[in-house]
């Protein structure tokens, strides 16, 4: 281990929140989570840069379920509200909820978003009325409960913007600012966002007060991700996808042993724009190929449904806008496809990245017309490396000349793409290893000891010369804790 390793016992957290990620084996902080934790738990805002895949979810979940189970706070108010720009990254956001907050009493936790029906719509408002402790929303569910007069910020203690960057790319700007005059001055804020555009930091000057900055290091796609690009005319596009797809044209990243038959069953193909994904999809149906489509004209159940027969293995091909890009959890993906390129760097990163995970191989396709030589030019500056470019299948018309003097594109980005209350779990009996522990030790609750033998005991936890460290990489059951984007 390197010696600036941080482990979880190390950090203000406590001994509820530790018990839930030592039964989940999370022992060692991604640098992120070491960066912040301590610093939220000690009151300071927050400003961090980092990728979707570097933890930071739990970097800023984490502290806050420790203070709210160390109490003070009411009961009857949302405590803390977690802004998300997607309904899948808010569920995501929730879904981690539930192992992190495993051993807390009474913390209750809601999300908020579009594309239900009504019935869903009333549930959230008795919830939000009587007052959910943590209440992840995306922009505008949230400013329509606001305008509602379902929901009171005037106490809320913790404000939490995810992915910021994004929620401004998708033109929610005005509404994080409407949110943000609703919360008191005294209210602790935390931004997370993978870019620091100048639009962000006007934003983090306009909302934080006196904040810690992190920053981690955009990193560059895996090394096992096999990164080739076509160079065509709009037009050659489908035809292409047509000749992978039938096996007419062997893609030659692919290896020497593959019959691409289970390869070639399990990609995502990304696309900008939602009306290209269903002409994409509509196209792909015709050549008699099992996919399906992913865009925010979706309900929420149809985008629900899409989801799991995907992961399942009943959709080999989901054809996607960047909703899917961040923060979705699919590990078997086999061959990710950019029908057009994306605008910003990042985003190509995050697309690539939904393949070779888990220490799997993968294959990335970018299909690059003319218009778009620009953008693919700077995303090869950032890689500091030119990517392999593919020949076109047999029977195509030459290929467009890459070295043409290329033409800066117009910047045109916009359009706007359950409650539950948690019980108090028995927890094991254990002795917490205060070697290095930061904070004074907290009075032990009581425990009941009629049902003490429920779970094992943890009583060394953290014992790092018996057994290995895990790191949150491997094979854990949160997004939110893995480092392979």
């Amino acid at each position: 281990m390197e010696e600036n390793t941080t482990y979880f016992d190390e950090t203000l957290l406590n001994d509820n929140v530790l018990d839930a990620l030592y039964d989940m084996h999370f022992e060692v902080c991604t640098p992120i989570q070491a960066a912040c934790i301590d610093p939220i738990i000690e009151g300071r805002d927050i400003m961090g840069v980092a990728q979707t895949g570097t933890g930071k979810t739990a970097a800023y979940l984490l502290p806050v379920l420790s203070l709210l189970d160390d109490g003070g706070f009411p009961d009857d108010a949302v405590n803390c509200l977690v802004m998300s720009p997607t309904r899948e990254l808010a569920q995501q956001i929730d879904q981690a909820m539930q192992g992190f907050g495993y051993y807390l009493n009474g913390i209750s936790s809601l999300a908020v978003y579009g594309g239900n029906d009504g019935g869903r719509y009333d549930q959230e408002v008795a919830a939000l009325r009587k007052g959910a402790a943590v209440v992840i929303a995306t922009p505008g569910r949230l400013i329509s409960h606001i305008q509602m007069g379902n929901l009171d910020l005037s106490r809320l203690s913790f404000f939490i913007l995810d992915e910021a960057d994004r929620m401004l790319d998708m033109g929610f700007s005005d509404d994080i600012l409407t949110i943000a005059k609703n919360i008191p001055d005294t209210c602790q804020t935390i931004m997370f966002s993978a870019t620091m555009p100048d639009k962000i930091e006007d934003l983090a000057k306009t909302l934080l007060k006196n904040p810690v900055n992190v920053k981690i290091a955009v990193s560059k796609p895996a090394e096992k991700i096999k990164q080739s690009a076509f160079l065509c005319y709009p037009p050659q596009k489908l035809r292409i996808l047509g000749s992978i797809f039938n096996k007419t044209y062997r893609l030659p990243d692919a290896p020497e042993d593959d019959d691409m038959e289970g390869t070639m069953k399990r990609v995502i193909i990304f696309s900008g724009k939602k009306q290209r994904v269903k002409e994409i999809t509509r196209s792909l149906r015709k050549m008699k190929i099992n996919c399906g489509e992913m865009h925010s004209d979706l309900t929420q159940a149809e985008r629900d449904d899409i989801m799991f027969r995907f992961k399942s293995g009943e959709i080999d091909v989901l054809v996607a806008t960047d909703i899917v890009a961040r923060g979705i959890d699919i590990d078997d993906i086999r061959v990710v496809i950019n029908y057009d390129v994306p605008h910003d760097v990042e985003d190509y990163v995050h697309r690539i990245g939904r393949t070779a995970r888990a220490d799997r191989d993968g294959i990335a396709l970018t299909l690059v017309a003319p218009e778009d030589f620009y953008l693919f030019k700077r995303i090869e500056e950032f890689l500091e490396k030119e990517i392999k470019k593919n020949p076109l299948p047999e029977g195509f018309d030459k290929a467009p000349d890459y070295n043409a003097q290329p033409v800066k594109p117009a910047s045109s980005r916009g359009g706007r793409g359950g409650s539950r209350r948690g019980g108090k779990k028995q927890k094991p009996v254990r002795d917490r290893k205060d070697g290095k522990a930061k904070r004074a030790k907290k009075e032990t609750k009581p425990v009941n000891k009629e049902n003490q033998n429920n779970k094992p005991t943890n009583s060394k936890r953290y014992d790092r010369k018996r057994k290995r460290v895990r790191t949150p990489q491997e094979g854990l059951p949160h997004d939110s804790q893995r480092q392979a984007d």
